[in-house]
């Protein structure tokens, strides 16, 4: 089970939960939980015409229930989607979180949030990265940008385990989402497409290596 969590909203993690997701379904059923109350999964898997990949909105309550089913259903990979400014709902995900994902934008106001989410893994010992995400676009010639590399700085001095690479804000993204798509099916062969599947052979590969939770 992948959480994707931040107590700020405006980090992008639907956007992230859904390109992540299509990327999971190639190594294995996956299962989306939409625990958002505003339905970004749902709005976006009710325009999707493709593949197998299944959405199920869920409260709190019912998140562990969903999670036995999806595993008798022989699902591999569940990514769930939190909603912001709901300590007590992400805490209870979390502390069940195989692997919670914390996106954060670069600049000040998401680096002052962040310190929550990271203080409420701890608390819970849950495992968790930061991925930098909707960021400036590197320029031609740069690895990243320096706001990106000033974001990656402070994370890293606040004790953060930071993703190599970033989720840049790229306008692909947004026009996939629109069509039902994620990026890799809308422009497979854009940059877009390339950053997120970094991201995501990172994720699965450290999702594999912490202990499923009951």
């Amino acid at each position: 089970m992948i959480l994707i969590a931040a107590q700020k909203g405006g980090a992008g993690k639907s956007t992230l939960a859904v390109h992540l997701s299509a990327l999971a379904e190639r190594d294995g059923r996956v299962l989306l939980v939409d625990t958002d109350p505003q339905g970004s999964l749902s709005m976006w898997h009710g325009r999707r015409s493709a593949g197998t990949l299944r959405l199920t909105r869920a409260s709190a309550q019912a998140v562990p229930e969903v999670l036995c089913t999806a595993r008798r259903e022989g699902i591999r990979w569940a990514v769930i989607d939190s909603p912001p400014h709901n300590t007590s709902l992400v805490s209870a995900l979390m502390s069940r979180a195989t692997l919670t994902l914390i996106p954060v934008r670069p600049g000040p106001f998401d680096l002052d949030a962040v310190g929550a989410t990271l203080a409420m893994a701890r608390s819970l010992k849950a495992p968790m990265a930061c991925v930098i995400n909707a960021a400036p676009p590197p320029g031609r010639g740069e690895r990243q940008t320096s706001a990106v590399a000033e974001t990656r700085a402070v994370l890293t001095n606040m004790g953060a385990p930071v993703l190599p690479g970033q989720v840049s804000q790229r306008a692909s993204l947004s026009h996939a989402l629109i069509s039902g798509q994620s990026v890799d099916e809308y422009d497979p062969d854009g940059r877009a497409a390339a950053e997120i599947a970094a991201v995501w052979s990172t994720v699965s590969e450290l999702a594999r290596s912490f202990p499923r939770h009951a």
